[in-house]
Parts: C-alpha cells; structure tokens; sequence
C-alpha cells in the first residue's frame, strides 16, 4: 500500500472524534479497507501519513497496528485520543506522553510472574522511543497545553472507580489509563516499528469519570490532534 518508497507517519486513534481533525488535514486522500479498518493515507504538508481508526478496546487496537505494520513502510507509529487522568496534578484536558506502556490487566502473576508482564516478550513496560516522545511533549507544549511525561496502563476496561484508579496508579506508576496504547505498542515492539503514545485527558479515572467523559472527550482529542499536527511537521 506504501506509494513511491515514501515512509510513512502511522496514526491511529479508537474513535472518529480522535482522528477527524487529522484526517481532514490529508491532501488527495487514498482510501484502503482491510477487516473493516479504514487505512486513509495521503499527504499532510508534504509529509505522507497514513492514519486509522481502530475501535474501542485492544484486539481492534492489535489488529489496526498490525495491518499497519504489515501494509506500509512505516517512520513510526503515533497513537492519539483521550484517558483517564492518575498522576498527581493532572487536570482535565491537560496531556499525558507516555514514556513507556503497560497492561494492566494482563496478569499471570499465580504463576509467579510479575503483574503485568507480557508472555513471550517477557517485560512489563514497553519503552516509547526516546526522540519520539520528546518531541511530542516539546509539541503539546508548543499547543499550549500541560504535559506530563509518564507511564500509560492500558486495559480493556473503562476505569472508573477510585479503587481501580488506585491498583493502577500504584501497581504501575501510571500518569493516564485507557484501552488502547499498550496493545499498540506490544504490537510495535515486536514488528520493530518506533511508535509514540498522545493522550488527552478527558476524565479522572474515578467515580465521576462517566460524567465528565462526554462533556470532555471531544475537546480533550482536539487537544492530542493538534499537538501530533505538529509532530507530523517537525519529526
């Protein structure tokens, strides 16, 4: 599916709020479906992208990386959309850049095993590479928007109550949580594909998550869409 040897800048976001603003951005946009997935690719000021909208949850998440991985010549992948909100100081729509994945109901750990750990690759925190997350944090910055660099925990499961919230932040050290991110960064990890996680925060994570998540989601991703703008310029 890659065009002219060019490599391309991967996106993918679980829902249409997350991917629509960058999505508009694309110049003569080329459409290909695969197991129901959208890969829309083209080219945003010069740079060829391609991005996605994966669903809800980590086997949409895996399958959206994997086809990805496997139909373009990818520069990186970066996953954009919203969470819940751990770290200390976080408010609604501030930004968290993960510097490392986990998956937080991952858990072998009657076996003997560390919770967390993922079989076969055998670690807990998947690393965010390096210049990737610096430069996405130097963007949401440059947005205007606070940015905290830290752990994401991803599950599926919708976080909302103060106990989970707790088990996470604390079990993981976890600035954001949602559903997504830690599947695509496995399936990265082992593709060897460089990749970067954006996520706006749209609730706490707690028991008022089910109230502020509509009213806050869609101006949390306009949050992650314009700061990965902006990394699409300057990577």
């Amino acid at each position: 599916m890659t065009k002219n040897n060019e490599k391309a800048i991967g996106i993918i976001a679980a829902m249409q709020i997350e991917i629509d603003g960058i999505k508009a951005q694309i110049s003569d946009p080329e459409t290909v479906t695969v197991s129901g997935i959208d890969f829309v690719s083209g080219h945003i000021n010069g740079r060829y992208v391609v991005c996605a909208k994966c669903g809800v949850g980590k086997v949409f998440a895996a399958l959206c990386a994997q086809t990805m991985c496997l139909g373009f010549d990818l520069e990186c992948i970066i996953n954009t959309g919203v969470a819940g909100g751990l770290a200390d100081g976080l408010s609604v729509l501030d930004v968290v850049v993960a510097d490392s994945v986990v998956q937080h109901d991952m858990d072998t750990s009657p076996l003997g095993d560390p919770v967390g750990l993922l079989s076969g690759i055998n670690i807990v925190n998947i690393p965010v590479a390096t210049r990737i997350a610096r430069v996405l944090s130097e963007c949401v910055e440059q947005v205007g928007v606070k940015c905290v660099l830290g752990t994401v925990a991803t599950g599926d499961q919708f976080v909302a109550t103060d106990e989970k919230r707790r088990y996470i932040k604390e079990t993981f050290n976890a600035a954001a949580c949602e559903m997504e991110g830690g599947a695509i960064g496995q399936v990265c990890y082992v593709n060897g594909v460089p990749f970067g996680i954006i996520r706006a925060i749209s609730d706490g994570g707690d028991g008022e998550a089910v109230l502020d998540y509509p009213t806050f989601a869609a101006k949390a991703a306009e949050n992650s869409v314009r700061a990965v703008l902006r990394f699409i310029d300057k990577f």
